[in-house]
């Protein structure tokens, strides 16, 4: 897989970081396409350390123009985009009736434009070449739901349908697509989430933890074993599956 370009959203840190440097360790060129180029460019320059072969590049999701001139930039570099991983995204914690039209309209844009976006830019090129891999990073919130996030878990459950959907459409020209859920994840932003809570910050983190029939969050690592599985030619067979990966707090 040394010669596949792996083009992957909100790539530089969090989940996205893992993605990005397991996908460098497999042998992946790995685009690492995400808002904030400074990190980006540092999380290219640790897979680059580590003997693989990555490029940093700045994109807005929300924005058609900035995501085209991302993929350019990539194919300019790189040569065409083989893998997609969209893994950008926002959230904020809050009763659903507490919520503005102007939050759900960042959080959609975001979470479930953004995908759309990039596959409508770049999926036609898979197929006509005839092989590509789309994997979209979904969220057990869109498969069971999750209090204070009503907003994203609907936008997360759309990503789901979409990506049923268009492995449908794409099934005979080459095109896999398959949807990762993370559960709890320790990232940066779950420990934001827990510092602003009000509450001890490791008692939340912790009650998080017991939640889990493994008893401990998951790491970006594991749900970047997963995405590199979907990459890979063993998954060439399996499309228009969603998989968890949250230490079996979810078994849907």
């Amino acid at each position: 897989m040394t010669s596949r370009v792996a083009f992957v959203t909100g790539g530089a840190q969090g989940i996205g970081g893992g993605i990005s440097e397991t996908l460098g360790a497999h042998g992946f060129k790995v685009a690492i396409a995400d808002l904030n180029l400074d990190a980006a460019k540092e999380t290219a320059a640790r897979i680059i350390a580590a003997g693989g072969q990555a490029l940093a590049v700045p994109i807005n999701v929300t924005d058609t123009a900035s995501v085209r001139e991302a993929v350019t930039e990539v194919a300019a570099g790189f040569g065409d985009i083989d893998v997609i991983v969209n893994n950008a995204g926002w959230d904020d914690f809050m009763p659903f009736l507490k919520t503005t039209e102007d939050f759900w309209d960042k959080i959609l844009d975001i979470n479930f434009k953004g995908a759309l976006r990039v596959c409508h830019t770049v999926v036609p090129g898979m197929v006509e070449r005839g092989f590509g891999r789309v994997i979209n990073i979904g969220s057990d919130a869109g498969r069971v739901g999750s209090s204070l996030e009503a907003v994203y878990s609907g936008a997360k459950g759309g990503i789901i349908a979409f990506t049923k959907t268009l492995a449908r459409e794409v099934a005979t020209k080459g095109v896999t697509a398959n949807t990762v859920c993370p559960g709890p994840t320790d990232t940066p932003a779950l420990r934001k989430f827990a510092d602003s809570s009000g509450e001890d910050a490791d008692k939340v983190i912790g009650g998080m933890a017991r939640s889990v029939p493994m008893k401990r969050l998951g790491t970006p690592t594991d749900v970047a074993a997963a995405v590199a599985f979907f990459a890979s030619d063993a998954a060439e067979y399996i499309t228009g599956q969603t998989l968890s990966v949250s230490g079996g707090l979810t078994m849907a």
